[in-house]
């Protein structure tokens, strides 16, 4: 069994239910994390819609959110969850604002102390990408 992510008629993501009810687990959890609904809807019938436009503000928010992040573990954890959710807004042909994150990114490794710090947006970015293809409608 599986179920359908949507936007409109065009079908995102086919995902199985287990990866789908982590994934919309994860969804709750960094919604109140970031303060904005997701735009991604309930699971009815098996299927889902996103809104586009709630998705988008929602993609660049939990993208700043990541961005600002400087807990070992926490970064760790949510790592998944937002390249996956890129993968889906790359589906969905959403511009997602990388430049604030590379700037965040750039502030944080010319004051880090740590000699281990790198940059993580390229790392992110290609993790999403892979994903885009394991995401198919």
């Amino acid at each position: 069994m599986s179920q359908y992510y949507k936007m409109g008629d065009r079908t995102l993501w086919n995902p199985s239910n287990g990866a789908s009810r982590l994934f919309m687990s994860h969804a709750t959890v960094y919604q109140a994390e970031v303060g904005l609904p997701s735009g991604i809807g309930s699971m009815e019938a098996d299927e889902c819609q996103i809104d586009p436009i709630a998705f988008a503000v929602f993609v660049d928010a939990l993208l700043a959110w990541h961005s600002n992040t400087r807990h070992a573990v926490m970064v760790t954890l949510s790592e998944g969850f937002v390249a996956t959710v890129l993968a889906l807004a790359e589906k969905a042909d959403i511009q997602v604002d990388w430049q604030a994150a590379e700037l965040a990114e750039s502030g944080y490794l010319k004051t880090a102390s740590d000699p281990h710090a790198k940059e993580w947006t390229a790392v992110l970015q290609q993790k999403s990408r892979e994903l885009t293809r394991h995401v198919a409608g």
